[in-house]
């Protein structure tokens, strides 16, 4: 049985490619002769624990990092109110992050301070 050879496709558009050969063949050619394009050869890869065992062990020991850091502004502290039904009404007409603007006004109006 002979072996398939692969068609010389130097010179040729991708319609042209595309038109003799399929639309699949013109892609893959494009993809060849595409000089930014390279193949990651995975049959050689081997597990993290494998390669850096002491990294792997320091990344699994290590707490996530919870605290915050300095703030500018003071920190959020949520809490429960009940307001009146006409003020929901109106900070939540103020759109999607409607908490946020609700706490300016807030702040503008027991320090007189603009966000």
């Amino acid at each position: 049985m002979s072996e398939a050879t692969e068609p010389d496709l130097t010179g040729m558009t991708f319609h042209e490619i595309a038109a003799k050969y399929g639309e699949e063949t013109a892609i893959q050619a494009g993809i060849a002769a595409d000089p930014d394009t390279w193949e990651l050869d995975m049959s050689r890869a081997r597990p993290a624990m494998e390669v850096m065992p002491d990294l792997v062990e320091l990344l699994e020991r290590e707490e996530p990092e919870c605290e915050r850091g300095p703030q500018d502004a003071p920190a959020k502290e949520e809490v429960i109110i009940q307001l009146d039904s006409d003020l929901m009404t109106f900070f939540r007409g103020m759109g999607e992050s409607w908490h946020l603007s609700a706490n300016a006004i807030l702040r503008r109006a027991v320090f007189g301070e603009s966000t």
